[in-house]
């Protein structure tokens, strides 16, 4: 990758950037947990298959008690996964092969164990150190929480103190786990330790930070109670107290002039900025990437359509449209570390009604393997041709499935015990990457005992016996990859076609002529636009026809 293309097109308005999730990626130690060593022993396998940058999951210094959300320190790496030098040199390793790298920033609460929560627990009530979090008094007698509100992860999103006379005391905000208090985003000073917290690491020499819970930094005054018919995650709305106020914006402007500073006149090295914000309508998340604030924003509706034709073409026009009245390029994901791999979601009975994003147990109807790796090529393949920037997640180039037959006593995702075990939680999706099928822990590391049991089906789709193998996944994303950047595809025009109800189909047209893509998400082959050849295929093509759940990109013959 060339770092010093023209800024006329900056580097992040077409790339492809790869979610590494540190403990699940490579462990060079042999603890079982992966670690920044082993991310960086791996590097090559990322250049190799074409991508721009990578994105860390946290690695910050953390109890684990939600895998590294919960950070106690945001300037230290975790013994766990290793050392600020290492950390070091892992970007370092990355820029020499070509590679950006992005770190997940967490701002939204911290550890229980952070310096700050700590001095508060020890505080009056009423002093500066509380002001930092969100403590209130309870209702009534003090003995009710002080609102209604519910933790993302099961529960009452406020727990009690027991003051320093061993009174009971105020309640503490938290909407996630009781581990991580919420941070008072009014208070003058924790905005100046989060800008900090970001000089630190650009310094280091990252090239941005994608923003965990990028909605949810700012609560409305007075923090009313919130109505529970609604989806506390996804309020399309705009009703729920907790997400979408309007002072994130000026937050983000703030963060947007620091990024600023840091990129290099005259070279392709802008720091970016990318918000997770489950945001809806269109128009919402939109405000999130204005010319002045982040520079992408996830796009979670589209992750969320249902395998249906008129979904897909309906959600991907309402996105093109929506970020392209703010200037902004669009994002694609279909897969990361906290919903059902699409391999295994598309491959669900239900799959063209609904999206289950819920982790799959044992005991729940399991996906058919086949049906969706087949739909997830063909998905992948859509995706990766779309103008704009796509997010892929460690393993999707290998069609990992979930493990949807995890036992549960090994989950360690903390949704599991908060939500009384109604929800299977997300462990499922952060299995330990297969490396070498014939090695211990199929090449994650030198020990047997991975954090979390590898299926069994993981064997097959290790790296090694993927690559070289022309009808393999691992070669089918290197090919898209490959043929993506070659064609620019990510800064082409989209116009659609009318093919039949069942296809998604449409021209990228830009420098170097027309590609056309067909997706067939109907039940039965359908023959080929007549005057084009093949530049790639989701799956083997059958007497010249695109089979279902499939998906071509073609060029005009001759």
């Amino acid at each position: 990758m060339d770092r010093t293309t023209p800024v006329a097109h900056p580097w992040w308005r077409d790339a492809v950037i790869y979610q590494v999730y540190p403990r699940s990626w490579a462990d060079s130690d042999g603890d079982g947990i992966g670690d920044l060593p082993g991310i960086t022993s791996r590097l090559e396998h990322l250049a190799a298959l074409g991508v721009d940058a990578l994105w860390l999951s946290p690695f910050y210094r953390s109890p684990q008690h939600d895998a590294g959300y919960d950070v106690a320190d945001f300037r230290d790496v975790d013994p766990l996964f290793g050392t600020l030098a290492d950390a070091d040199r892992l970007v370092e390793r990355a820029h020499e092969l070509g590679l950006r790298v992005i770190v997940d920033v967490v701002p939204n609460h911290t550890s229980e164990e952070h310096r700050w929560f700590q001095e508060a627990l020890a505080s009056p009530p009423g002093s500066a150190a509380r002001a930092r979090y969100l403590f209130r008094d309870g209702r009534g007698d003090g003995s009710e929480p002080p609102n209604n509100w519910p933790s993302m992860f099961g529960g009452p999103a406020w727990s009690r103190v027991t003051e320093a006379d061993g009174s009971a005391g105020q309640w503490y905000l938290h909407l996630f786990d009781a581990s991580q208090p919420d941070l008072d985003w009014n208070r003058p000073e924790v905005r100046e330790e989060l800008e900090s917290v970001l000089r630190f690491w650009l310094d280091r020499g990252v090239d941005g930070f994608r923003i965990d819970v990028a909605h949810g930094l700012v609560k409305a005054p007075g923090l009313p109670d919130t109505d529970l018919t609604l989806d506390p995650l996804r309020d399309p709305t705009g009703l729920q107290p907790m997400w979408d106020q309007p002072g994130v914006h000026d937050i983000y402007r703030s963060w947007r002039r620091l990024v600023d500073e840091y990129a290099v006149e005259g070279e392709d090295a802008d720091r970016v900025l990318c918000a997770e914000a489950w945001v809806e309508p269109a128009e919402a998340l939109a405000r999130y990437v204005r010319p002045d604030e982040l520079h992408q924003s996830f796009n979670f509706s589209f992750l969320l359509t249902p395998w249906r034709a008129d979904a897909l073409r309906t959600s991907i026009t309402e996105s093109l449209a929506q970020a392209g009245a703010v200037g902004a390029p669009q994002t694609w994901v279909l897969s990361n570390h906290d919903v059902v791999r699409h391999a295994s979601r598309l491959g669900r009975a239900d799959a063209t009604e609904v999206v289950v994003t819920t982790g799959i147990g044992a005991d729940d109807p399991q996906p058919d393997a086949a049906l969706g790796l087949r739909r997830a090529r063909a998905a992948t393949a859509l995706m990766l041709a779309l103008p704009g920037s796509a997010y892929l997640y460690q393993g999707e180039e290998l069609g990992l499935p979930d493990a949807t037959r995890l036992p549960d006593d090994v989950r360690q995702d903390p949704t599991w015990e908060r939500s009384g075990h109604a929800e299977r939680g997300r462990d499922g999706c952060r299995v330990p990457v297969p490396w070498e099928a014939e090695l211990p822990s199929l090449g994650f590391g030198p020990g047997d005992d991975p954090w979390l049991p590898q299926p069994p089906e993981f064997a097959a789709l290790a790296v090694d016996r993927q690559s070289g193998a022309s009808d393999s996944t691992l070669e089918l994303y290197r090919t898209l990859l490959r043929e993506r950047r070659d064609r620019r595809l990510g800064v082409r025009a989209l116009s659609w076609l009318d093919l039949a109800d069942d296809v998604v189909a449409f021209d990228s047209a830009g420098e170097g002529g027309t590609v056309r893509v067909v997706a067939n998400l109907g039940a039965a082959p359908i023959d080929l636009p007549a005057g084009f050849g093949v530049i790639v295929a989701s799956g083997p093509l059958d007497d010249g026809r695109l089979p279902p759940d499939m998906t071509v990109w073609l060029r005009p013959a001759g």
